[in-house]
């Protein structure tokens, strides 16, 4: 989406003046993988108008390969506005029902050579839009399993964008029970599978045939389970603190680098933290993102988990 963010404090409907940038769940984490090096391909569709172009011309700059991409003549590339916070969660008006992306079914998957990819990563949002949508998530998970690639899903749970809380946690499930590794935060853990802690979300996933669950819990880092252990990653001491919005996309870019990078689970969710910990200081949705060399940086002085000397809960 294009994203207007306020200039100056205060409430949006009072603000003035705007500075433009591109945003989205999924968009974030494409950015972010490619500022580590990684090779990405980003499917979606956009709206023939200046706001898509800007979003296409800013994924060519980032070195992000765009053959994903397919063009509504008819509709147009949603927005959404941001107020400006010193600290916390944002205030956010969207304007993406009926966008373009909104429109995206099965047939506007493009012919993608898939035994160029090793990962297909997935959110609760893209689905949310409409059925058309949701069906087309659920063909992208079915042409990735059948080419062997390991799905990631981050639930990222948007209630304003479902009919009901109920569609939402049935649909949500069924796109999460088809990947290999969910990445909820804990409250939309608990949501989704009515637990009532770390252990009953993850034994909720994990029993339903997932391979790994990675909880967020914000400062205190995250919580990664799979069958037979339970593992609790603290997180990283903040540079500082704007807003929270693009951090669990950049936890999904550290759990998805790592794993590609041959890390362990363990090792690949404090990659994550780590890189949250570095968006929080970014007022942009994707701005503070990190190449390798400030993330190693980074890393190096904080105080990152050492994975021999994880807890570990046997069954």
């Amino acid at each position: 989406m294009g994203l207007l963010m306020a200039d100056k404090t205060g409430d949006l409907s009072e603000v003035e003046h705007f500075s433009m940038a591109v945003a989205g769940a999924e968009y974030n984490v494409a950015l972010g993988l490619a500022r580590l090096g990684v090779p990405v391909t980003y499917v979606t569709k956009l709206g023939d108008d200046s706001i898509g172009h800007r979003i296409e011309k800013g994924l060519v700059r980032e070195g992000i390969d765009t053959t994903g991409i397919t063009w509504s003549a008819g509709l147009s590339t949603g927005l959404m506005f941001k107020a400006r916070n010193m600290a916390g969660d944002p205030e956010i008006d969207y304007y993406r029902r009926g966008s373009a992306a909104s429109s995206m079914r099965p047939e506007d998957i493009p012919q993608l050579e898939w035994d160029r990819f090793g990962f297909l990563h997935v959110t609760g949002i893209t689905p949310a839009l409409g059925p058309q949508t949701l069906q087309m998530c659920h063909a992208l998970i079915d042409q990735a399993r059948d080419h062997g690639l390991v799905v990631t899903f981050d639930p990222n749970l948007r209630p304003q964008l479902w009919s009901d809380c109920a569609t939402m946690i049935a649909e949500v499930n069924r796109l999460a029970l088809r990947a290999d590794v969910v990445l909820p935060g804990l409250s939309e853990g608990k949501e989704l599978t009515g637990a009532d802690d770390v252990r009953g979300v993850a034994d909720w996933y994990l029993g339903r045939g997932v391979r790994a669950v990675a909880l967020k819990a914000g400062r205190k880092g995250a919580v990664l389970a799979e069958k037979g252990s339970v593992r609790e990653l603290e997180g990283f001491p903040l540079e500082r603190f704007i807003d929270t919005v693009g951090a669990g996309d950049g936890f999904a870019v550290g759990v998805i680098s790592g794993m590609r990078d041959g890390l362990s689970l363990a090792e690949a969710v404090s990659r994550g933290n780590a890189i949250g910990a570095i968006q929080v200081g970014s007022r942009g949705d994707n701005e503070g993102l990190p190449d390798r060399r400030r993330l190693e940086a980074f890393m190096a002085r904080g105080t990152g988990p050492d994975p021999e000397g994880l807890h570990s809960e046997e069954e």
